[in-house]
């Protein structure tokens, strides 16, 4: 995914309200920004730290400029904006990137399934294959003080764990369930659930697996210029 025109950067002043953001500019001048990310952004929005935003040509935008990456005291880069996860996912399908996700006639997005009026964010489908259901969660904590390891969730997700409980029963009922990690962090090489921020979420994403549903951890590659999924990185327990 490339950003046209390239990104712009500036100073992070605080972020507030969950989608607002304060910047200083180069110039030294102020400015809000939007911020697409409603998660608690542990490690990812330090003020002081050296932001990206990308501006939007919409005229109806009250806020015409969004939060994309952050680059942190020890030099990570973070996506932070929420909604590039599922866009990523796509083009990595799409491309060939993540191999075990080949071979479908067919891919739609936003699609309404299972028993919690839920919306899966990629379902995939084949004439000779079963429907491929495919949960995509973006991962950006980093454990500073264990390298390399990345957790999810940053914060307790009744959410995530219902779309746990969807997935479980397509896995249940034949067809294919896939938790898609896309790993947003530069700092992070391998992911783990986060037992000790939600443990119910750790316990279903267990119970998910062992009925089948499959986990998948891909890493982007990142600059102001594109975001790309590149690499497949470790999961585990």
């Amino acid at each position: 995914m490339k950003f046209e025109p390239p990104l712009e950067s500036a100073t992070l002043i605080k972020r507030y309200k969950r989608f607002l953001t304060d910047i200083t500019l180069p110039d030294g001048s102020e400015r809000t920004i939007h911020c697409a990310n409603t998660g608690a952004m542990t490690g990812c929005a330090t003020p002081g730290n050296k932001v990206w935003y990308s501006t939007s040509d919409n005229p109806k935008r009250k806020y015409p400029n969004s939060w994309e990456l952050t680059e942190t005291a020890q030099g990570h880069q973070i996506c932070i904006n929420t909604a590039r996860a599922n866009q990523l996912a796509v083009e990595a399908i799409e491309s060939g990137v993540i191999k075990e996700l080949q071979d479908y006639d067919q891919l739609q997005t936003e699609v309404k399934y299972g028993k919690e009026n839920s919306r899966i964010d990629i379902l995939l489908n084949s004439e000779t294959e079963p429907k491929c259901y495919i949960e995509v969660k973006s991962v950006t904590l980093l454990d500073e003080d264990n390298q390399g390891q990345g957790y999810f969730p940053d914060a307790v997700t009744t959410r995530g764990q219902k779309h746990l409980r969807e997935l479980t029963e397509m896995a249940q009922n034949g067809s294919r369930a896939v938790l898609l990690f896309t790993v947003l962090h530069s700092g992070i090489e391998k992911v783990s659930p986060a037992l000790h921020i939600d443990a119910k979420y750790s316990q279903l994403l267990k119970y998910a697996q062992e009925q089948g549903v499959e986990v998948l951890c891909y890493k982007a590659e990142l600059s102001n210029n594109e975001i790309k999924l590149t690499e497949a990185i470790g999961f585990s327990h």
